[in-house]
């Protein structure tokens, strides 16, 4: 799932690449994608787009005075560029991956798709993203912006597993599955260590950590280009995903924790004590 660190280097290159262009086709391909009727998908062409930016995990492009397209990319969502489309024909409905394109007054554009049969890619045509899209008006406060002291307060106000109140959208904004695997690494801590048990120290190395991972992370993502940055948030990370692999950090072995639908991976040296956890599922979780 694109994180934080995607999400503004996509915002990044918008910026630099469409920013002054003006949209000349808004193509719907998936209808389940697009969440809001009004405006009109009609209403965008013409309009220029006039900035891009993000909130937490979602994706804001500026269109005209007071549009905009809100696009939340989910776990298999991506946006390609284009500096040409093969065809001028507009978008059949469910044309493969694709869900939404956007041409412009360059023949350049890009397109929003997402893979698998699970589609939860979701896009949002609205004047006001924060009243208007349910998701962006429950973010907390993004993880690079908050301070310290707020930190504290989020992170103790909420009680459970650290690796889950993490990745609260609610508590801090931003934060995915990847990159608190590599924070809670960083800072040292179990992914099941208890928010009400922390001590004001980890919580201080817990801030230290994600403000360090996340702001590295955006440093080497922005001014890649789209295509590339998937390969540059893999090639970062130190645990995340790297299953069976010797930890960088102490040379143990990075373990894995899977459930239902994902998994974390952690080194046991570093994080654990030594010891493995175990799986929720099956029995008592080490902490």
């Amino acid at each position: 799932m694109p994180e934080l660190p995607e999400v503004e280097a996509l915002a990044a290159y918008l910026r630099e690449r469409a920013v002054g262009h003006t949209v000349d086709r808004f193509e719907v391909a998936s209808f389940s994608a697009l969440k809001t009727y009004d405006p009109a998908p009609s209403a965008v062409a013409g309009l220029p787009i006039t900035g891009a930016g993000r909130h937490g995990k979602f994706l804001d492009v500026g269109l005209g005075d007071d549009l905009h397209l809100v696009v939340h990319l989910a776990r298999a969502g991506w946006l390609h560029y284009r500096d040409s489309f093969k065809s001028p024909a507009p978008l059949k409905p469910g044309s493969g991956p694709i869900a939404l394109r956007v041409r412009l007054d360059d023949g350049s554009g890009f397109d929003l798709t997402e893979a698998g049969t699970q589609k939860s890619l979701a896009a949002y045509l609205v004047r006001d993203p924060v009243t208007e899209v349910p998701g962006v008006s429950r973010l907390g406060p993004d993880a690079l912006a908050v301070s310290l002291p707020e930190f504290t307060e989020r992170i103790r106000g909420r009680k459970g597993q650290i690796k889950g109140v993490l990745t609260d959208q609610e508590v801090l904004a931003g934060i995915g599955n990847a990159y608190s695997d590599e924070i809670l690494h960083a800072a040292r801590l179990s992914p099941f260590a208890l928010t009400g048990k922390l001590t004001d120290e980890q919580i201080v190395t817990l801030y230290e950590a994600m403000r360090a991972i996340e702001t590295d992370a955006v440093e080497r993502s922005v001014g890649q280009k789209a295509a590339e940055l998937k390969g540059e948030k893999r090639a970062g990370m130190r645990v995340h995903a790297r299953t069976g692999l010797p930890c960088p950090v102490c040379g143990d072995t990075v373990r894995e924790v899977s459930f239902a639908d994902k998994s974390l991976q952690y080194c046991p040296a570093c994080q654990t004590g030594g010891k493995p956890l175990a799986d929720r599922r099956l029995s008592k979780l080490v902490r």
